[in-house]
C-alpha cells in the first residue's frame, strides 16, 4: 500500500479482514458467564396492560431470570427522550410523551418492548418469552398523520392533545403571501414522501455486562456514536454514572442514521445484567428490526411555487404534515424541522419562503434521521416542483433551474442556511453532456416503436452537511454540541496511532484517516492505525452522522497534526542545529530546506520519547489532541439525471441511464467517494421504485414486516451508475472538503419519479412507483 496521498484511489485497508470473515461484531462478542436475552413485544398498536402471568414462562428450562417495566420503573430506570427541544409557532415547547424502555401500563405501538427474559440460550429465551401470558384491553389505533389529527382520534400520549407534537414555521409568511400576490404562474404539488425501513446488513444488538466488583458497566452495542450513548445513558437513563459505564462499538455492519439513538434494548441488557448477576446478550432478528428499528420518511406535504412573467421564483408555501410515530426518538424532532426547512431554498435564488411543519403521533414505530435525514424531503418537495413547473410553463427543465440558481456566494437563504460557496452550473453542464441529454428525443422515439414509454428527469439537489457550529445549533434546541474530537499518538518507533471520535460503519476510514496521516509525515499507510468506537479508549467525541466525518471529524484530525508536525519540526531543529522555519517534512524525513542535513521520521519519534536531546523546556513525548468546532455547514450539492423505459403491459420500470455530477469540493479517496455515491443512489432508486412501509390502518399491524413484503433494491434494478465530480472546495475547514455520504440518497428520488412522470405523461403517481402502479398509472397515459 506504501505511502498514499490525497487524491490516490486507495482500495480499502479494512476490506481483507471483512471479506475474509474477520469482522468482529456484538453478535460475535462472548464474555465468561454470558447469557441471552429475548423481549417479548406488544402484538397490538394501542392497548392497555391488564395482567401480565410470568409462571409458566419462569418454569422454563434455563430460564434465569424475567423483568417488567415496573420492576425498571422501582430501580429508577429513566424514560427515553428527545435531545432537541422545538416550540411551536406560539412558543410552546414540544409535547414528549413518555417512553419507558419496558411499557408499564400501556403499549403504542406494534413492537414496543413489554419485558426481557433472560436464560441460558437464545432458543431457552425465546421459548420463554412465548410462554408468557399477557392479558391487553385493545384500543383504537391509528397510523396515518392526518387522521391523527382528527377530532376522535384516538389520544396516544396524554401530553399532546390531539396528537400534535408541536406547530412549527420557519420563513416570512408575509413577504412569501405578497410574493404569490405577484406572481404571474403558481405551480402546486401534493407530495407524499414514503415511510422506509432502514434494513442495515447488521441488525441491532447489544450485550450488558455488570461487573459487581467494580461497580462498572460494559455496553457493546451497534452505535454510530458510542460517547453519545454513554452520555445519554448515564445522565438522562441513570442506567450508571459516566466514569462506571463504558460502551464499545465495534464493527458496525451499516446504520444509515438508524443507529444513533439510544434504544431500549442497550438499557435493559445493561439493568439485567445487573438485576440478573449474569451478562446479557441481545441480537434483533429482521422480524425485530422491521417493527423497532427507526423508521425514516413519512412525510404528507403542500407545496406551491410562484413564478414571475420572465419564470424566476418569487416564492415557496410548504405545509407538512410529519408522522414521527408513537414515541419521540433521540433526534426526531430536529429531521422534519431544521434538517428540512432549511434545505427549500435547494440551489435556487428564492426571495420568500414559508415553512409550517406539523409533527405527529400515531401508532407506529418511531420514526428518526434516515440517509439525508431532512434533506431527501426537502430536495423531494423541491425538485418534483420544478420539473412539474418546466412541463407547465412549456420551458426546458435544467433551463428553468439554470436561471433560478444562485451564483453568487456566500448567499444568504430566507431558511437559515448561508451558502459559502458553489457552481450549480458546473455540476448541470457535466450531467447534461454525460447524459446526452440533447439527443433524449431520438431515444425517447426508438423506444415508442417498440411499444415501451421513455422518460427523462433530473434532480439538482443541495444538503447541509456537517451540523454546525455548536453554538448556533444549541440555540436552535440541540441538546448537545456537534463538533469533533481527535488524537494523534506517534509512537517511539515513528508508526502511528490515530484516536477519533468518528465511528466508522461503512466510510472507510480506516483508510481516507490513514491517508491524510501518509499524506502529511510521508509514512505508509501500514504504519497508521485508526482507533475509534471506545469510551475508555478514545476521549469524548460525537460520532458519525449527516456526512460529518470528513469535514468535521478529519478537520479535527488535521489540527491535532497541525500540533504534532510544529513539535517535530522543533526537535528536528534542534537536531540538526538548524532554524525551524527551515524544517520541511518530505518522503518521511525532516530536512533542511536546500541542503542535505535530514533526519528519519523514526528518529525524531525516537528522539521525543528518550528524552536525551530536546530543546530547553521541552515535554517529552509526540502526541497531540484537538477539538474542532466547524464554523458553518458544508453544502455539497449536484445534478442527477435518470432515465427510465416503462413497459406500460406490465407497469415495469427499467432505469436505463442514471448520471450524477456532484460537488463534494476537494475528495480525499475517489474510490471510496464514488462507492458512498453508488450505495446512496441504490438507497433512494429503492425508495422510488420499491420500497414502501405499510401499517393496517385498522390494526396497526406492520404489513410489510419481512423481506416477503418489503422489496429491497437488487443488483438487476439498477443499472451501471455515471459518476463524476466536480470541485469548488469548501472555504470553512482546513481540507476544503464537504461530505458525500448521504448525496444519491438525496438527489436520487426526484430524479426518477421525474422520468417516470415524464413517461407517462402526468404526474399522478406516489413513491414507491411499484409495477402496478405505474400500470394503473400508465392506462391514463
Amino acid at each position: 500500500m506504501g505511502i498514499e496521498g490525497i487524491g490516490a484511489r486507495v482500495v480499502r485497508k479494512e476490506d481483507k479482514r471483512f471479506i475474509t470473515g474477520g469482522g468482529r461484531y456484538v453478535d460475535d462478542m462472548v464474555v465468561p458467564g454470558m447469557k441471552h436475552a429475548a423481549f417479548v413485544r406488544s402484538p397490538y398498536a394501542h392497548a392497555e396492560i391488564d395482567n401480565i402471568d410470568l409462571s409458566k414462562a419462569k418454569a422454563m428450562p434455563g430460564v434465569i431470570g424475567i423483568l417488567t417495566g415496573k420492576e425498571l420503573k422501582a430501580d429508577g430506570i429513566g424514560n427515553l427522550i428527545c435531545g432537541w427541544m422545538i416550540h411551536s409557532k406560539d412558543g410552546t415547547p414540544m409535547k414528549m410523551g413518555a417512553w419507558s424502555p419496558l411499557a408499564v401500563d400501556k403499549v403504542r405501538y406494534v413492537g414496543d418492548a413489554v419485558l426481557i427474559v433472560v436464560a441460558d440460550t437464545k432458543s431457552q429465551a425465546r421459548d420463554a418469552a412465548e410462554a408468557v401470558e399477557i392479558t391487553y384491553k385493545e384500543l383504537d389505533a391509528v397510523t396515518q398523520a392526518a387522521d391523527a389529527l382528527l377530532p376522535g382520534a384516538p389520544q396516544i400520549h396524554a401530553e399532546a392533545e390531539d396528537n400534535l407534537i408541536f406547530d412549527w414555521d420557519l420563513g416570512d409568511a408575509a413577504a412569501t403571501e405578497a410574493a404569490f400576490a405577484r406572481a404571474t404562474n403558481v405551480v402546486s404539488l401534493d407530495i407524499v414522501n414514503n415511510r422506509l425501513v432502514p434494513n442495515a446488513m447488521e441488525p441491532r444488538a447489544a450485550l450488558g455486562q455488570y461487573d459487581k466488583a467494580e461497580d462498572h458497566y460494559t455496553c457493546w452495542t451497534t452505535s454510530q456514536n458510542p460517547h453519545v450513548a454513554r452520555l445519554v445513558m448515564s445522565a438522562f437513563y441513570n442506567v450508571a454514572p459516566e466514569n462506571k459505564l463504558r460502551v464499545i462499538a465495534p464493527d458496525v455492519g451499516g446504520g444509515f442514521g438508524s443507529k444513533i439513538y439510544i434504544y431500549p434494548e442497550e438499557i435493559v441488557c445493561l439493568w439485567a445484567s445487573k438485576k440478573t448477576g449474569v451478562p446479557v446478550k441481545w441480537v434483533a432478528d429482521r422480524t425485530e428490526s422491521f417493527l423497532t428499528d427507526a423508521h425514516g420518511r413519512d412525510h404528507t406535504t403542500t407545496a406551491k411555487m410562484a413564478f414571475d412573467q420572465d419564470h424566476r421564483i418569487l416564492g415557496l408555501k410548504v405545509e407538512t404534515k410529519a408522522n414521527l410515530g408513537a414515541y419521540m426518538s433521540l433526534f426526531s424532532s430536529a429531521t422534519p424541522t431544521y434538517l428540512y426547512a432549511t434545505l427549500l431554498s435547494g440551489q435556487y435564488n428564492i426571495p420568500a419562503i414559508h415553512a409550517n411543519v406539523k409533527a405527529i403521533y400515531t401508532n407506529t414505530a418511531p420514526v428518526d434521521a434516515y440517509r439525508g435525514a431532512g434533506r431527501p424531503e426537502a430536495t423531494f418537495v423541491l425538485e418534483r416542483l420544478m420539473e412539474t413547473a418546466a412541463r407547465q410553463l412549456g420551458v426546458s427543465p435544467p433551463e428553468l433551474r439554470r436561471k433560478n440558481f444562485v451564483t453568487s456566494f456566500p448567499h444568504q437563504t430566507p431558511v437559515i442556511m448561508c451558502y459559502d460557496a458553489g457552481n450549480f452550473a458546473a455540476s448541470l453542464d457535466a450531467a447534461l453532456q454525460e447524459a446526452d441529454y440533447a439527443g433524449f428525443g431520438q431515444r425517447r422515439a426508438e423506444a415508442k416503436t417498440r411499444g415501451r414509454l421513455r422518460g427523462i428527469g433530473m434532480s439538482c439537489y443541495i444538503e447541509a452537511c456537517g451540523i454546525a457550529p455548536s453554538a448556533a445549533v444549541g440555540s436552535l434546541g440541540a441538546g448537545v454540541g456537534l463538533w469533533e474530537s481527535a488524537e494523534v499518538r506517534v509512537n517511539a518507533v515513528g508508526t502511528i496511532e490515530v484516536l477519533t471520535g468518528s465511528h466508522s460503519h461503512g466510510q472507510g476510514h480506516e483508510t481516507t484517516f490513514a491517508q491524510l496521516v501518509s499524506d502529511r509525515f510521508g509514512i505508509p499507510m501500514e504504519q497508521v492505525s485508526i482507533i475509534h468506537g471506545d469510551t475508555d479508549k478514545v476521549q469524548m467525541g460525537m460520532g458519525t452522522y449527516g456526512s460529518r466525518s470528513g469535514a468535521v471529524g478529519m478537520s479535527a484530525i488535521v489540527k491535532a497534526l497541525d500540533k504534532v508536525e510544529a513539535k517535530a519540526k522543533k526537535i528536528a531543529a534542534h537536531m540538526l542545529e538548524a532554524d525551524e522555519s527551515d524544517i520541511v517534512i518530505e518522503d518521511g524525513a525532516l530536512k533542511v530546506a536546500g541542503t542535505d542535513k535530514t533526519i528519519p521520521w523514526f528518529q525524531v519519534a525516537l528522539a521525543a520519547y528518550t528524552a536525551h536531546n530536546l530543546p530547553q523546556g521541552m515535554e517529552p513525548g509526540l502526541k497531540e489532541g484537538a477539538f474542532y468546532d466547524p464554523s458553518n455547514f458544508t453544502f455539497p450539492a449536484g445534478c442527477y439525471i435518470c432515465e427510465v423505459e416503462i413497459d406500460p403491459d406490465t407497469g415495469k420500470t427499467a432505469i436505463v441511464q442514471f448520471v450524477a455530477a456532484d460537488d463534494f469540493g476537494n475528495i480525499i479517496n475517489p474510490m471510496i467517494v464514488e462507492g458512498q455515491v453508488h450505495g446512496g443512489l441504490a438507497q433512494g432508486i429503492g425508495q422510488a421504485l420499491l420500497e414502501g412501509t405499510s401499517y393496517d390502518t385498522a390494526s396497526g399491524q406492520l404489513v410489510t414486516a419481512s423481506y416477503m413484503d418489503y422489496t429491497m433494491p437488487r443488483a438487476d434494478d439498477l443499472p451501471s451508475f455515471l459518476v463524476s465530480t466536480t470541485v469548488t472546495p469548501c472555504p470553512g475547514n482546513p481540507l476544503g472538503i464537504k461530505g458525500c455520504g448521504e448525496a444519491g440518497a438525496i438527489g436520487s428520488p426526484p430524479a426518477v419519479m421525474n422520468a417516470i412522470t415524464d413517461a407517462l405523461g402526468h404526474e399522478n403517481i406516489t413513491m414507491p412507483a411499484t409495477p402496478h402502479k405505474v400500470w394503473a398509472a400508465a392506462m391514463n397515459h
